[in-house]
């Protein structure tokens, strides 16, 4: 693994990357918004990638950085990732088909990017659809936007809501809430097998 700080717009990111023998593609992950990249499902996300031949680089974005825990605005969550994702593409990951990923927070950035950051596929952890009772502040139009295959792995009783399948997205419901801890055997094998199958055509 290697851990080392990505310019940004607005202030220095921070990757960990985890190579795997002969990887064949990368998958980039993002935290929560007031989690980090050690959050139990990025963690177990990241070792299932890893066994499917992905090399995994996990993104901390700047204001996590620099010890802040209240987010920063989309628009430089954004900005903060595409420079991590050009800094890779033309460095370690050059050459290789990505997929954008994250928990929560980090899933809603990857798919706000995924067209300019040319990403092959999205993996969402907890996508949140709507704040917690609060129905009406639906955020479902990110992930429609997205025109590469998705998959959304939600918890069952998630308080943040549960997207509906619909064309090239998957949505697997796993026992648990947001966090994701109910079933950390089933998100793995899902994660595995969604990745073999999505980057089978394309590598």
């Amino acid at each position: 693994m290697a851990t080392y700080p990505v310019d940004t717009p607005h202030g220095p990111a921070r990757v960990s990357l985890h190579c795997a023998p002969g990887g064949r593609a990368a998958l980039l992950l993002g935290h929560g918004a007031g989690g980090g990249v050690t959050a139990p499902d990025l963690v177990t996300t990241a070792q299932s990638a890893k066994r499917a031949g992905l090399h995994v680089a996990l993104v901390e974005q700047p204001y996590r950085v620099a010890g802040r825990r209240a987010p920063a605005p989309a628009r430089q969550l954004d900005a903060a990732w595409l420079a991590v994702v050009d800094h890779l593409a033309k460095g370690p990951l050059d050459g290789l088909p990505l997929v954008f990923g994250g928990r929560s927070s980090g899933a809603r950035v990857a798919c706000r990017t995924a067209e300019e950051g040319g990403a092959s596929a999205v993996l969402c952890l907890a996508f949140p659809v709507h704040p917690p009772a609060k129905p009406e502040k639906d955020r479902l139009a990110e992930l429609a936007g997205v025109e590469v295959p998705v998959l959304v792995v939600q918890g069952e009783s998630d308080p943040f809501g549960r997207p509906e399948p619909a064309q090239r997205r998957d949505v697997v419901l796993l026992p648990g809430n947001h966090s994701l801890r109910g079933d950390m055997a089933g998100l793995s094998r899902t994660v595995g097998e969604w990745l073999e199958r999505v980057l089978r055509p394309i590598v």
